[in-house]
């Protein structure tokens, strides 16, 4: 009987964020530096010009925690 290589599949949840007040490089970087701290994200990308963060995460995270994430930052989860 051969060994068969254990191959674990891992699903990703990406979910798509409106985050308002941002105006800079350093709102971006404070959003997501804030996301990021949270468990299970492996991805944070941020549009500054539509206000899109777009988080991509081992799981679906609990939108509670991404708002109160993006409000630690100083900003504002608007949908």
């Amino acid at each position: 009987m051969l060994d068969e290589p254990l191959i674990k599949e891992t699903t990703m949840a990406t979910t798509t964020y409106t985050v308002s007040g941002m105006t800079c490089g350093h709102c971006v970087n404070a959003v997501t530096s804030e996301i990021q701290q949270l468990e299970g994200v492996r991805d944070v990308q941020v549009d500054l010009a539509s206000g899109a963060v777009t988080v991509t995460s081992e799981a679906p995270l609990d939108d509670a925690a991404v708002a109160a994430a993006v409000d630690e930052a100083g900003y504002q989860v608007v949908s």
